[in-house]
C-alpha cells in the first residue's frame, strides 16, 4: 500500500534582492501549489492525506472545501502550535468540514501522545528533518504501525536496500525510475510505504526570487510537478493500491 501525503506549509526562505513577499502572498502560492497537487491527484484518479500546518488552516477555507470535496483527508501538520491552539484549530476544522480531523504530524516541536488522544486525534505521523546529510544519519527504523496510549503512531519510511528514507527531500532529488524501483522492492517487503512532499516544493522559487539551497531548487517548481505526475502514472500502470492514511490504519 502506497500512503501518499502532502505537507501543506507557507514557505519561509528569505528572498533575493529585497524583492518582498508578504505574508498572505506566500499563502497564495501555498494554496496555488495544493491546487496544482489536488489537478494531479484528480487526473489519476488518486486519493491522499493533507497535512495543514495548524497556523494557516482558517486561511486555508477554499483550499479545505476543496480537498474535502474531492475525497481526500484533511490532517493537521504541527509547526509549533500549543496543545490550546490545536484543540481549538480542531474544533473550528470540524465543524467547518462537518468531518473528523483523525490525524497529525509533528517534526521538531512535538505535544505527547497522551494530549493528543484526549484532542480526539486517533493517529500521529512523525517525521524528521530532511536535508542533504538525513539520509546518512539513521541507517535502521522500525516500519511497523504501534500503539500507544491508545493512539497509533506511524512511522516514516525507509528503504530496507537503500536505507534511503521516503520524504519530501528524497523524492526531490532522486532519479524517478530509481525511486520507482525502490518503492517496488520495499513493497516487497513492508506492508506499506509512506511518502510525504512539501507543497513548497512546487513553488516557482525563480519567479518569486526565493532564496533556496542549491539541491532545494533541483526539480522544483513545474518540475515537481511533472515528477509528482510520472510517479502517479507508474502507480496507475502498476497498479499499485493507494489509500488515505486514516482509511489504511482504521
Amino acid at each position: 500500500m502506497i500512503l501518499l501525503t502532502f505537507n501543506i506549509v507557507n514557505i519561509e526562505s528569505e528572498t533575493k534582492n529585497g524583492f518582498h513577499i508578504s505574508y498572505n502572498d506566500r499563502l497564495q502560492i501555498t494554496e496555488s501549489n495544493a491546487q496544482s497537487v489536488l489537478r494531479i491527484l484528480h487526473i489519476h484518479e488518486i486519493k491522499a492525506s493533507f497535512f495543514i500546518e495548524i497556523s494557516i488552516v482558517e486561511k486555508l477555507k477554499n483550499l479545505m472545501k476543496a480537498i474535502s470535496a474531492q475525497g481526500h483527508e484533511i490532517a493537521f501538520y504541527n509547526k509549533n502550535s500549543s496543545g490550546s491552539q490545536i484543540e481549538e484549530t480542531k474544533k473550528w476544522a470540524e465543524d467547518f468540514l462537518e468531518k473528523q480531523i483523525k490525524g497529525i504530524r509533528q517534526k521538531e516541536f512535538k505535544i505527547s501522545e497522551n494530549d493528543l488522544k484526549l484532542m480526539g486525534f486517533n493517529y500521529i505521523s512523525n517525521i524528521d528533518n530532511a536535508d542533504i546529510l538525513f539520509p546518512f544519519k539513521r541507517l535502521k527504523r522500525d516500519s511497523e504501525i504501534t500503539e500507544e496510549n491508545g493512539i497509533s503512531i506511524v512511522p516514516e519510511s525507509i528503504s530496507p536496500y537503500s536505507q534511503l528514507p521516503y520524504n519530501d527531500f528524497i523524492f526531490q532529488v532522486l532519479p524517478m525510475k530509481y525511486y520507482q524501483n525502490m518503492v517496488f522492492e520495499t513493497l516487497k517487503n513492508d506492508d506499506f510505504v509512506l511518502v510525504y512532499l512539501d507543497s513548497w516544493q512546487f513553488t516557482d522559487v525563480k519567479k518569486y526570487k526565493f532564496k533556496v539551497p542549491f539541491y532545494r531548487n533541483y526539480n522544483s517548481g513545474k518540475k515537481m510537478e511533472d515528477k509528482l505526475e510520472a510517479f502517479l502514472v507508474w502507480i496507475n500502470e502498476k497498479e499499485l493500491a493507494t489509500s488515505r492514511m486514516k482509511d489504511y490504519i482504521f
